[in-house]
């Protein structure tokens, strides 16, 4: 046998070893009575030579394909979708969460300083409860939106303080209610000089993170007490079918004429996008929204589901 083909041969041999028979380099060495590093080199040459052709048969590469699929329909620098195959709605919540915490850790687990603006809500939560503790005191943690509820209760699922106690930064609250009882107690709220020092902090974010979230009946909005069914109902009239911190958007990702606009104390978000703005939500209830909000180019990012992906895709044609 010529040497070339020998040569060949054991690298294939080799190559089989590693990929198919899982076997450990040290493992593969023995086997072929070769030492550690030409075992190693054999598995290399294996997949320059083109032997190895690697095929992942699990809902995970067809994750990978949808997320590729929606990152090119509407433009975003990132996105990821987690395997959602019969999984109960709490089992969706935890696979969204650990995903988000990924997100969360590597925009955070580094030593310049950032400003991080954070939205609210249940996904969020869960998220900063999956996220492991960082050591990051440099950072500032600035609340989008304000937590106050009509009757003057807060909101239990702003996330800047638990976000705060994870990461050892500093947080700063909207300090205002998140609907305003007017335009005019609004325009009051916004002017005063604690809600423009964090206000002004925001417009130097490097990173938003926030949640999308629903307008019907027991929507967030409702169940939390920011809305009565009355002012849900005149926002479905409208064609409202999403929220992004609290600002409700129709299915073409417009922002919806209605009174509300000119009572929410949220702070603005820019469109386009100057700087990453990650949504996290998925869920059969919540696909129209994340598609509105896709379609309204208010995301950069945006962590889902696969059967909202499928959702979306099927949908934006």
């Amino acid at each position: 046998m010529p040497k070339q083909q020998e040569k060949f041969d054991q690298a294939a041999r080799a190559a089989w070893l590693y990929y198919v028979a899982g076997k450990t380099q040290n493992e593969v060495a023995d086997q072929l009575n070769v030492s550690r590093q030409v075992a190693q080199r054999l598995v290399a040459s294996a997949v320059e030579r083109g032997l190895v052709k690697v095929t992942v048969h699990h809902p995970v590469a067809e994750c990978l394909e949808l997320a590729e699929a929606l990152r090119q329909r509407f433009g975003l620098a990132m996105c990821e979708v987690v395997p959602a195959d019969g999984d109960s709605a709490a089992e969706l919540h935890r696979k969204l969460a650990v995903a988000g915490a990924a997100v969360f850790e590597r925009y955070l687990d580094v030593e310049k300083p950032m400003v991080v603006e954070l939205g609210s809500g249940r996904t969020l939560k869960a998220i900063i409860e999956e996220m492991a503790e960082l050591v990051c005191p440099q950072h500032r943690l600035v609340s989008l939106i304000g937590t106050i509820a009509h009757d003057g209760s807060s909101n239990r699922y702003d996330v800047a303080l638990p976000a705060s106690e994870k990461t050892q930064s500093r947080y700063f609250l909207l300090p205002a209610p998140l609907y305003a009882d007017s335009a005019e107690d609004r325009s009051m709220w916004c002017n005063h000089r604690l809600y423009r020092v964090v206000a002004e902090m925001g417009q130097k974010a490097d990173v938003t993170f926030i949640g999308v979230g629903t307008i019907d009946e027991g929507c967030a909005l409702q169940a939390d007490g920011f809305l009565d069914s009355a002012e849900i109902a005149r926002l479905k009239s409208a064609n409202a079918v999403a929220e992004l911190i609290g600002r409700p958007i129709n299915e073409a990702g417009e922002l919806v004429d209605s009174p509300i606009q000119q009572r929410i104390t949220s702070l603005p978000l820019e469109r386009p996008p100057r700087r990453p703005v990650i949504a996290f939500a998925g869920g059969e209830r919540k696909a129209a929204a994340i598609l509105a909000v896709l379609r309204g180019g208010w995301l950069t990012g945006l962590v889902t589901d696969e059967a909202s992906a499928r959702y979306i895709l099927g949908q934006a044609g």
